[in-house]
């Protein structure tokens, strides 16, 4: 085993490890062995090493300085560092009320850094436990606020605890911690913490329920190791015992099929069914006659004309306790909501607009004049108990309600939203069924439709002035299984829907990205860092968020020395970057999916200031994991591990000097360190995260990369996000692959039954 020794040559020197997070002017004693990789050459292989205290003042001092210490920030080190020189950090452990001694230093600021270092000393005590046991340290300071100074005892007892407490760690890294303090592979603990990861990691992808013959395969492909393999019997004998202890919930369906669910899942999807059978039950006394005479007389004072499925949806948003509106772009739905929010508003209705994001809900409130919000806003979250203010016992004080987007309410969204709808207000659903269905649990929208209990009203007819619109024709050709028309791309385009080969390689891709952004996008008059949005199938892949998101920030977003940026687990954040939340905050009131631009960092306080719309949102540098960071290619880059992706397995970090390259080498070098980017990044999202926004401007690169995500409503969904300018950069084969695949994974969830069961009139 060798120590690491600087080269002769003055270039900077490649090492490949497995670090905690590594703050500027840190000094490491590295011991591993040299190795050649056959692209990046000569590297030293890091088995172990540990942290020295910097010698130096310069080192002392930007160790300090780097964002270590809450409460000492650049400035405030180089007058400790100046006054006290190299003993400097024994005088912060020892005889830290010296400090007063510091110009600008008084006795709170004092106690702030006595606490911040005390923290950072326990925080680095929980650092050195995970890389103890070969488990990232990302989420360290997590684990310390959840559990304090309990922290390493409680991931000692119960490892399986954190992938129940703290968001980002999952059942794969508890599991690597419990093999490593020798919890048996076939314990119970181990076996009923697996059956809740595959019910979890099954909701995530829509399910509500696994039937138990699907729950014990995945349940054995996870627990499988080289020396364990769980038997059926084992893993149903445990299931049986939880439903015993309602752990789980189990039930038998039609087909004689036996059911499992997590108990939430279950009661919510059931309370659900029963209050849309509540409201149905009792439909709302109208005097339909009055109503078509307002329709006359509005339509005409107006000089307008209803279609007649246009005039079928305004009549029966009269009447109906529930009822659902969608179609296509192009049909009408803008002009038809907003009719029947004049004749509610005729009916003397007190009425309130939501949708599940910020962005969907400014367009419905622009778009009929009345403020919309929201559905967790309407809902008044409360942080203190956890819950909506609004439900059955606390309804909202309005007797007509809009959700729009409505095919992005998930199962737990939409039985809060109808909770807390009076008993007899009305409640318009509007969305498009062919758009994805919602990121959370359920199939809400389809599932409401394909029971026929709730009205619903289809608007498919397209109008002239849309016809013009080459996005909404190709959308329709695109719902119909017809490669769409699309204008190739040129000089002078005439379409707004256009198409750019890109060559046939993903490589050609990302370059033709770059020049759109550059050249093409700016000449139409459009502004890259505000009106443009990369939409992507998937995360990975040279084509994929994490390398274009890399690539992006550098051409809209380039280094300046008026822009603070601070480096958090090998990620760089700068002033202007701009952001994804990727879980819902209540307490900031922040959802997953809102975008937001970086305005401030404040590296003594340790604080990030980002701006949703009209509102800032201060985040706390351990909070950052929360949202999606956009990064720049950075100077020290690395391989992150999967879990800190929010994939499975486990990469080795690679650690690795890079200088600025030419774009054209950049984009190459990038695709080889995709990976370390883990997190979703927003200068391009995933379609997925795209719904219910718009954006002037959508670039959309398809690829046979891609494959296995394309499908027809993920195509469509893309495409459908953009208001004035569509390109779509790919290969003719991926886009003919994309609009002939439908999504034929059904997704499992019962609320369709459990409404034809409760015997309504459907």
């Amino acid at each position: 085993m060798a120590r690491l020794t600087r080269p002769r040559s003055t270039e900077l020197t490649t090492i490949v490890g497995s670090f905690a997070n590594i703050q500027p002017g840190q000094t490491l004693q590295l011991t591993g062995f040299w190795r050649d990789h056959p692209q990046f050459g000569s590297q030293f292989q890091v088995v172990n090493y540990k942290e020295t205290k910097p010698a130096t003042l310069t080192g002392i001092e930007k160790y300090l300085g780097s964002g270590l210490i809450k409460g000492v920030g650049p400035v405030t080190a180089r007058r400790i560092v100046a006054h006290f020189g190299l003993e400097t950090l024994d005088i912060i452990e020892n005889q830290i009320e010296r400090l007063i001694e510091v110009q600008g230093i008084a006795k709170k600021r004092i106690t702030l850094i006595k606490n911040a270092w005390s923290t950072q000393k326990a925080i680095k005590e929980v650092k050195v436990f995970l890389q103890g046991h070969g488990v990232s340290t990302t989420y360290a300071v997590k684990i310390y606020k959840q559990y304090k100074d309990e922290a390493i005892a409680t991931v000692t007892k119960n490892p399986y605890q954190l992938a129940a407490d703290i968001y980002g760690i999952g059942f794969l890294t508890a599991d690597k911690i419990a093999r490593n303090i020798g919890i048996a592979p076939d314990s119970e603990f181990r076996y009923r913490a697996g059956i809740v990861h595959c019910l979890s990691e099954a909701a995530e992808d829509g399910h509500c329920y696994l039937p138990q013959s699907e729950l014990i395969e995945s349940v054995i492909k996870l627990l499988t190791t080289e020396s364990h393999q769980p038997t059926e019997e084992a893993i149903a004998q445990i299931i049986k015992d939880m439903a015993l202890t309602d752990e789980l919930i189990r039930e038998w369906d039609e087909n004689k099929t036996l059911l499992c669910y997590k108990p939430t899942y279950f009661h919510t999807e059931q309370n659900l069914a029963q209050l849309i059978r509540q409201r149905l039950e009792k439909p709302v006394e109208t005097d339909i006659e009055r109503v078509r005479d307002w329709i006359n007389r509005f339509t005409a004072s107006r000089k307008i004309q209803l279609s007649e499925q246009q005039l079928q949806a305004v009549e029966t948003a009269a009447y109906s306790k529930i009822m659902i509106l969608t179609g296509g772009p192009g049909v009408g739905k803008t002009f038809t909501t907003h009719t029947i929010v004049s004749l509610w508003k005729a009916m003397g209705k007190s009425i309130a607009l939501a949708a599940p994001t910020g962005r969907a809900a400014q367009r419905l409130g622009e778009m009929t004049g009345l403020e919309a919000k929201t559905i967790h806003r309407l809902l008044e979250f409360d942080p203190r108990s956890r819950g909506f203010k609004r439900d059955s016992e606390n309804p909202l004080p309005h007797t007509a309600i809009i959700a729009d987007e409505a095919s992005m309410l998930d199962l737990f969204l939409a039985y809060s939203l109808i909770k807390a709808v009076l008993a007899g207000a009305l409640l318009l659903l509007v969305g498009d069924i062919d758009q994805l269905p919602s990121v959370g649990p359920g199939q809400i929208l389809a599932d409401l439709i394909n029971s026929g209990c709730v009205p619903v009203v289809r608007l498919t007819q397209v109008f002239r002035q849309a016809q013009t619109s080459a996005i909404i024709t190709a959308a329709h050709q695109i719902n119909r299984g017809i490669y769409p028309t699309i204008e190739p791309i040129s000089d002078n385009p005439v379409s707004d829907c256009i198409w750019h080969g890109g060559g046939h390689q993903p490589e050609h891709g990302v370059q033709a990205i770059c020049e759109l952004i550059t050249d093409f996008i700016p000449r139409l008059g459009f502004n890259p860092a505000t009106d443009v949005q990369v939409l992507c199938p998937m995360t990975r892949g040279v084509v994929g968020t994490r390398n274009l998101n890399t690539v992006l920030q550098q051409l809209i977003n380039p280094p300046s020395p008026n822009k603070v940026e601070i480096n958090r687990g090998g990620n760089l954040l700068r002033e202007g970057d701009r952001i994804i939340q990727l879980t819902n905050d209540y307490n900031r009131e922040v959802f997953n999916g809102d975008l937001g631009i970086i305005q401030n960092i404040d590296t003594v306080e340790q604080e990030v200031a980002v701006q949703y719309g009209e509102r800032t949102v201060v985040y706390d540098y351990a909070d950052l994991n929360e949202i999606a960071l956009v990064v720049r290619q950075p100077k020290i880059a690395g391989w992150r591990s999967a879990e800190e992706q929010g994939s499975r397995g486990a990469e080795e970090r690679f650690v690795q000097v890079l200088s600025p390259l030419p774009l054209r080498t950049s984009a190459s070098l990038l695709a080889t360190t995709q990976s370390y980017l883990g997190r979703l990044l927003a200068w391009c999202v995933t379609i997925h995260k795209s719904q219910g926004s718009e954006y002037p401007v959508v670039i959309l690169p398809i690829y046979m990369q891609h494959y296995m995500m394309l499908t027809r409503n993920l195509f469509y969904t893309g495409l459908t996000r953009a208001k004035k300018l569509a390109i779509v950069v790919g290969a003719k084969k991926a886009i003919s692959l994309a609009v002939r695949s439908t999504d034929d994974q059904r997704r499992y969830t019962r609320l369709q039954q459990r409404l034809l069961q409760a015997g309504l009139n459907c």
